[in-house]
């Protein structure tokens, strides 16, 4: 359920145009200071999970590995996402939080 509730969160960023998705435009929100939370799907390479993590350590971004962004919003190619809104960014961390709690 926590699954459902999280994948809602990200389509409904997605629909109300707070989030900035694949790797360039995600990278390019991190650099002008819009990106507020990265999410990186789990499957992604090792260098592209580096390379996003230093970005968002750099800038003191949260930065959150999860199952399968790209289906979540709707665009299977992308599998990276920067959200651009505080309030979608606490939805979307309340939602791994209690998936977290649930599902070990």
């Amino acid at each position: 359920m926590a699954e459902t509730k999280l994948f809602n969160y990200l389509g409904l960023c997605r629909r109300a145009g707070k989030c900035q998705s694949g790797a360039f435009a995600a990278e390019r929100a991190l650099k002008t200071g819009k990106a507020k939370l990265v999410l990186l799907e789990e499957t992604a390479s090792e260098n592209t999970k580096d390379r996003f993590s230093a970005l968002c350590e750099g800038r003191k971004v949260p930065f959150r590995l999860v199952p399968e962004v790209g289906r979540a919003i709707g665009r299977e190619a992308h599998g990276v996402m920067a959200v651009t809104d505080i309030g979608f960014v606490n939805m979307i961390l309340d939602a791994l939080a209690s998936e977290t709690e649930v599902g070990g």
